[in-house]
C-alpha cells in the first residue's frame, strides 16, 4: 500500500486513456511529470543521478522546455537558529546575472548571498529581507521574475530539450531529499521560461501538470479579483495558484487538492510537493498516464514506467497506477 492513500471516488472509468492522448496530443502525449522522494538518507547524494535518468526517459514527451525543483536540507547563514529563505530567479530575457548579483550585494550589504543556479540565480536572504528583495527585483530588473521561494527549495527552468538542460547544468550531481520535474510539450501557451513548470505559488510548494484545464480562464479571473497575480497565461499556473489560495485559507494539502479537482474541469495528472510531502492525483477519467514505484528507500512518480526502469531496486518495488480521483500522499 502507498505511504498514505486518501480515497475519493473508487470508480475507474479509464485506466490508460490511449484514445484521448493519441487523438489530441500525438504519439507520446503531452508533457511528462516526475516526483522523487528519498526515504533513505544515504541515497540523497544520488538524487540528481536518479532524477536525470527519469527526465531523460521522458525527454520526448516534452522537448520544448523543462523545470526541476529540488529540496535539500538548508540551514546555512541564519542568525542563531533562523534559516534563510532561498529565492530562485529566472527570466525570458538575456540577463547579466553577474551584474545582478553585484547589485544585490550592494543593496543588501548586511546579508544577501547570490549564486548562479542553472539558467538563473538563487539568492539567500533572511525572512525579513524577502519582501525588500522582491521589490528591488520588480523595480530595478523588470525582466527578472521570482520563480520560487522556500527554505529548502531551489528551482531551475529552461527552454530546449530537458536532457540538454540536465547535461548543461550538471543536474546529475545535485543532492537532496525530494524533487519534482516536468518535461513540456506546449499546447496552451508560449514556450518560455516563465511558462514552464513547476509553478511555485507559495513557499516550498510546487505543482507540475500533464493535461489541460478547460475552465482555467474563468478561475483565473476569479482569483485575480481577489488580488492573486500571475506570471504567465498557462492553465497549469491557475491550478497551482488556486491550490495555494485554498492552503492559505486553512485547508491541508489533501483538502486543497480536492478543491482543485472540484473547481477545475479537464484531464490531468498533478504532482504536488511541499517541503515534507509528495502527492499525486489524477482526474476522474484517469486519462493522463501515471505510475508509482514505492520501496523502503524512495517513492517515485512518473508519466511512464520507462522513467522508473533504471531506478535502484525497481525489480522489487511496489509498482502501481494511481486510481482516479484518489490523492496519494507520502511524507518524509
Amino acid at each position: 500500500m502507498p505511504g498514505a492513500v486518501r480515497t475519493a471516488n473508487g470508480c475507474r472509468l479509464c485506466t490508460r486513456g490511449a484514445g484521448f492522448e493519441g487523438r489530441a496530443e500525438g504519439r507520446y502525449g503531452m508533457c511528462g511529470v516526475i516526483g522523487l522522494l528519498i526515504r533513505d538518507r544515504d541515497l540523497q547524494p544520488q538524487l540528481g543521478a536518479m532524477l536525470v535518468s527519469m527526465i531523460e526517459a521522458l525527454d520526448e514527451r516534452g522537448p520544448d522546455s523543462s523545470g526541476i525543483a529540488v529540496y535539500a536540507d538548508h540551514r546555512s547563514g541564519g542568525v542563531g537558529d533562523t534559516p534563510r529563505v532561498q529565492v530562485s530567479l529566472g527570466s525570458d530575457e538575456a540577463v547579466d546575472w553577474g551584474n545582478l548579483a553585484g547589485a544585490l550585494a550592494k543593496q543588501f550589504a548586511d546579508g544577501a548571498d547570490a549564486h548562479p543556479f542553472g539558467a538563473g540565480l538563487v539568492v539567500e536572504v533572511s525572512p525579513d529581507q524577502q519582501r525588500s528583495l522582491t521589490e528591488f527585483i520588480r523595480d530595478g530588473w523588470p525582466g527578472v521574475r521570482v520563480l520560487a521561494t522556500g527554505l529548502d527549495l531551489r528551482v531551475l527552468k529552461d527552454t530546449g530539450r530537458p536532457s540538454d538542460t540536465c547535461a548543461r547544468f550538471g543536474v546529475t550531481h545535485w543532492e537532496g531529499y525530494l524533487a519534482v520535474a516536468h518535461t513540456r510539450m506546449a499546447t496552451e501557451s508560449a514556450v518560455t521560461v516563465l511558462h514552464s513548470h513547476p509553478f511555485v505559488p507559495a513557499g516550498d510548494l510546487c505543482v507540475v501538470h500533464n493535461g489541460s484545464f478547460s475552465n482555467y480562464a474563468t478561475v483565473r479571473r476569479s482569483l485575480m479579483a481577489t488580488g492573486v497575480q500571475f506570471d504567465s497565461d498557462n492553465d497549469s499556473e491557475v491550478a497551482a495558484r488556486y491550490l495555494a489560495r485554498r492552503l492559505e485559507q486553512g485547508d491541508d494539502l489533501e483538502e486543497a487538492t480536492r478543491w482543485v479537482m472540484k473547481e477545475m474541469d479537464g484531464f490531468f495528472t498533478l504532482v504536488i510537493s511541499t517541503a515534507g510531502e509528495l502527492s499525486v492525483v489524477r482526474d476522474a477519467f484517469a486519462c493522463k498516464p501515471a505510475v508509482v514505484a514505492e520501496t523502503g528507500d524512495y517513492v517515485a512518480v512518473a508519466s511512464e514506467y520507462r522513467a522508473l526502469a533504471e531506478l535502484p531496486g525497481i525489480a522489487t518495488a511496489n509498482v502501481f497506477e494511481p486510481r482516479p480521483e484518489e490523492v496519494y500522499t507520502w511524507s518524509r
